[in-house]
């Protein structure tokens, strides 16, 4: 029987046993001569059971072949996720104030390139996952009267002034496509730095963490003191997707990257992060 052939339903062989059945019976159970099937209908009969037996067992292989090439294939895949998971779990994807009040066109703070760069931080996060890399979200979420935020900022909330980023209202909720899920982590910061006056570091050092992957806005304020801070606290590795960041100008982006650069920080675009090791 060919390879190519496919086997047929369960129900044909059901239908091809009880079609014989009768032949099969009528050769044993009766003596007389209005029962006696003829010599050759009888030889033609034993064929067919013959051909069916050795077709059936055919069949039988070449489904077996087939089931135990998928356990194979299902097990190859099972040791690639788990080599990928042992590589990744070590690694943080960060992903910092990627919020409405700071990338939409319309907010109070917004980073003028900002809406640009939330695709690329959305595949980020899709591709984080994938490897089971944990996934960070750094976020900013201020007293209404504006009373944890930086001083130079305090104006914009004070006169009743409704200010970036205030806890509870949608200015404060991440942008369309990102989304915290079980698993995730999140963490509240009221100054650049994701490590300043935080945990931060106490639960990456408790999770077994020791490189980091950043994205988000932007790249002179948030992007930059978390990453100089990570490198003072002698991360293994810290990496800044160039272009899952952003600054309010090109110029101020691609300074900001060279000064990092240049303190051992490696700045891979998100297609080379991506494929690196996939």
């Amino acid at each position: 029987m060919s390879g190519t052939n496919l086997p047929p339903p369960q129900d044909a062989w059901v239908h091809t046993y009880h079609k014989l059945l009768p032949h099969w019976q009528s050769l044993s159970s009766s003596s007389s001569p209005q029962s006696i099937i003829p010599i050759s209908i009888s030889r033609v009969n034993q064929f067919d059971a013959a051909r069916l037996d050795i077709e059936m067992s055919a069949m039988l292989k070449e489904q077996m072949v087939k089931v135990f090439s998928l356990m194979k294939n299902l097990e190859n895949r099972g040791e690639k996720r788990r080599k990928m998971a042992e590589k990744w779990q070590h690694t943080a994807l960060v992903v910092i104030d990627m919020q409405n009040d700071f990338i939409l066109d319309d907010a109070p703070a917004r980073i003028a390139r900002g809406k640009a760069i939330v695709p690329n931080v959305i595949r980020a996060v899709q591709v984080a996952r994938q490897r089971g890399i944990l996934v960070i979200w750094v976020v900013r979420e201020h007293d209404p009267q504006g009373r944890d935020v930086e001083l130079f900022r305090r104006h914009k909330y004070a006169d009743g002034k409704v200010g970036p980023a205030i806890k509870g209202t949608v200015g404060a909720e991440l942008v369309d496509g990102l989304v915290i899920e079980e698993g995730d982590y999140k963490l509240v910061k009221t100054r650049f730095s994701a490590f300043f006056a935080t945990h931060l570091h106490s639960f990456l050092q408790g999770a077994g963490i020791d490189s980091l992957v950043i994205t988000g806005v932007q790249t002179p304020n948030c992007i930059r003191q978390t990453v100089f801070d990570a490198v003072a606290l002698d991360y293994k590795s810290v990496k800044v997707i160039v272009d899952a960041t952003a600054a309010a100008t090109q110029e101020i982006h691609s300074a900001n990257i060279f000064d990092m650069k240049n303190v051992g920080v490696a700045m891979p675009t998100l297609q080379e992060w991506c494929e690196a090791d996939a």
